[in-house]
Order: structure tokens, then sequence, then C-alpha cells
């Protein structure tokens, strides 16, 4: 619908996510499905739909919103989404090596908590949040604009040489 209304796509930008935690013995495949659907699937199939566009232009960008949890960090009750999420950044540096040549940047954002709804959600209580928070040495979960404005940035000329890599915004988590 986006094509036929406006005839190209510049950046995509893959935010829709996920989480339905639960220990790896009590975890359904119904909640695993639909992780991975919402997660990876549908990041696929946007970009697989948007980039023969970008490639006859030669010129975009996809931004895959990732996660710490991921390839990165293991978090406990985060097996389904974490498998979604480093299959993502596993899918961002397919991506790179295939279109890179039609000067299609492609990256993955890796933020630690976000205080969005879904990070409130699951992050709130104290006794969730609080171990969380005392790993992360800037003292702080994200906020969403940080993670808006390395969208932006990633979506500028100002980061055209910046191809495949999977960058984190965690506070200083992974520093550790």
């Amino acid at each position: 619908a986006v094509l036929g209304a406006w005839g190209r796509v510049d950046v995509l930008v893959n935010n829709a996510g996920i989480a339905r935690n639960a220990p790896l013995v009590e975890a359904t495949l119904e909640d695993w499905e639909l992780t991975q659907a919402v997660n990876l699937r549908a990041p696929f199939l946007l970009a697989q739909a948007l980039a023969p566009q970008m490639i006859a232009r030669k010129a975009g960008k996809i931004i895959n919103v990732s996660s710490q949890t991921s390839s990165i960090v293991a978090l406990v009750d985060h097996g389904a989404y974490a498998a979604s999420k480093g299959g993502l950044n596993a899918l961002t540096k397919v991506m790179c090596a295939e279109w890179a040549q039609h000067n299609i940047q492609c990256n993955a954002i890796n933020p630690t908590v976000i205080l969005t709804p879904m990070g409130e959600q699951v992050w709130g209580p104290p006794d969730k949040g609080g171990p969380m928070l005392a790993k992360i040495p800037a003292g702080r979960f994200g906020k969403p604009v940080e993670v808006a404005d390395l969208c932006l940035f990633l979506a500028s000329a100002a980061s055209d040489m910046i191809n495949g890599e999977t960058i984190l915004i965690d506070g200083g988590y992974c520093a550790l």
C-alpha cells in the first residue's frame, strides 16, 4: 500500500515487538510461534517486500530494533524473545551481506530495558526491575526517545558507512 501511494520507501524501521516471557519448561508453543512471527518473521517479510525497490534505486536504510537480550545477553524467562532477537541480529547481517552492494545500509539497534508500556509491564515491579537496574552502570533504564534518536541517525546520510552492525543502547550494561 505504501509503495502504491508513495512509489518508494527510503527507510524501513522494524520496531514492532512482543515478549511472552516464561521459564523454558513452561513456555507454550503458541507463545513461541507468536513471538517469532512478530519479532522475526515480520521484519523479514517487510524487508523482502521493500528491498527490490531499494535495490532498483541503489539506496535505502533498514533499521531493525532488536535487543541486548539476544545473542548478546541471556535473561531468565526470555527464551522465545531472545531467540527471536538473536535471529533478527543474524538476519540484519545477512541483509547487509546481500544488499550493501546496492547502497542499502542494514543495522540493528540492541537496547536494554526501554520504558515503553511493554518495558514497564515486564520490568516495573521493583522485585523484577531492581536487580536489572543494578546491572546498568548509568543507573537507569532507557527512554524511547534515545532509541528514536539512534534511528534518526541511522536513517541519515551521516551513517552511510555503518552497515551490518548491532548497536547497543544499554547504559554500559554490556561493558561490565
